[in-house]
């Protein structure tokens, strides 16, 4: 039987992780917030420079607009410990020449995810937050673009909700898209306040 102490211990061995030093333009800063109680995890790509500075999850646009879609506000999206945010990878990897972040290594997830979901017993829903994080967590059953996964988002059972990453650059995306806004966040939403209200 997992306890809160098991949590702990990953916890504590993931935020002294410097498996990447020297491989980063920076010190690794590894972020992440999950709790005993959490039912509802948010695995996104990587920490923004941001997230990296704040050492807070989602402190950016981008999490004003997950919130939104989550239909939560900014104090329970922190406070509520049943949400929690893990990533694929736990630091920031950098900005890319061209713009954007550089893509999430997958060192990160191989050394440290399944050891931080077998300690999270009470999860429910786990909200795939960009393609990175939707190829690594489906492996074979992702489609051949986000927006194919995230268009079959029924096809994922109720344990697992793709969606696209609510990055400013997505925009454009939302546009084209108002199927996803018209479907699957009131879906998202009705989860949420399921999840808070028991």
């Amino acid at each position: 039987m997992t306890t809160s102490s098991d949590l702990d211990a990953v916890l504590s061995d993931i935020r002294a992780c410097r498996a990447c030093l020297g491989e980063l333009p920076h010190t690794p800063r590894p972020v992440v917030r999950v709790f005993p109680e959490t039912r509802l995890l948010i695995c996104g790509q990587a920490p923004g420079r941001r997230v990296h500075e704040s050492g807070l999850p989602f402190t950016d646009p981008s999490g004003d607009r997950l919130r939104d879609w989550m239909g939560v506000d900014h104090e329970t999206f922190y406070a509520d410990h049943r949400i929690g945010v893990a990533a694929q990878a736990f630091c920031y990897p950098g900005t890319a020449p061209k713009g954007g972040d550089y893509p999430p290594p997958r060192r990160c997830a191989e050394l440290w995810r399944p050891r931080l979901l077998q300690a999270l017993p009470r999860m429910e829903l786990t909200l795939l937050v960009g393609g990175h994080a939707q190829v690594w967590a489906l492996g074979d059953r992702a489609k051949s673009t986000m927006t194919d996964t995230v268009r079959a988002w029924r096809d994922y059972g109720p344990a697992v909700l793709p969606l696209p990453h609510p990055s400013w650059r997505n925009t454009a995306w939302l546009r084209r898209n108002p199927w996803f806004e018209a479907e699957v966040v009131p879906y998202l939403r009705q989860r949420v306040q399921g999840m808070l209200r028991g």
